[in-house]
């Protein structure tokens, strides 16, 4: 049970960093195919990304690519494996995380309008706009999940189930807001 544990924690581990660099992606090639210039990326092993852009000509289409690359690229990934038969485990728990970090960061960041979600409602995005793309993300991570958590040795008692998510929502929330 351990040993699962620490490898699941590590798996998380690896997705935060690796959701972080596919999100910081979609604000870079925004940038670029907008006319814009990138500075500075930082992308820590502890905390959160980021990406410098100026001159930053079009900062609305720019901000929303990083949460709406970083969420469908992966999940595109693991579409596209799953169709050519190549379905990996790995590919579908980062696809799952990242939609509901991209989804959870969109509508629970929207609250306390920090990093992208401030950016997005400065530039004349409803704040509508951030809950209507941020929960069905976040809603389709934990379903991609569920589907997954017997493959991973999670049972689908609803009791675990509910406390997991609920776990991790908090998580999120938490990290979101901070």
């Amino acid at each position: 049970m351990k040993t699962r544990l620490l490898l699941i924690l590590g798996l998380l581990a690896t997705c935060w960093l690796g959701m972080m660099l596919v999100h910081e992606c979609g604000h870079m090639l925004a940038a670029i195919c907008t006319g814009g210039t990138v500075t500075r990326l930082e992308w820590p092993a502890w905390g959160f990304s980021r990406t410098d852009i100026s001159p930053n000509p079009h900062p609305l289409p720019v901000a929303w690519a990083g949460p709406l690359f970083g969420a469908l690229m992966p999940l595109l990934l693991a579409l596209a494996l799953r169709g050519m038969r190549l379905r990996s485990v790995v590919a579908e728990v980062f696809s799952g995380f990242c939609l509901l970090a991209n989804g959870a960061y969109l509508s629970a960041g929207s609250l306390g309008r920090i990093g992208d979600t401030a950016d997005i409602l400065k530039h004349g995005s409803p704040l509508w706009t951030l809950w209507a793309v941020g929960l069905p993300f976040a809603a389709a991570g934990l379903a991609q999940w569920h589907v997954l958590g017997p493959g991973l040795g999670i049972p689908r008692a609803p009791k675990t189930q509910a406390f997991l998510a609920a776990a991790l929502g908090g998580i999120l929330l938490a990290a979101s807001l901070a």
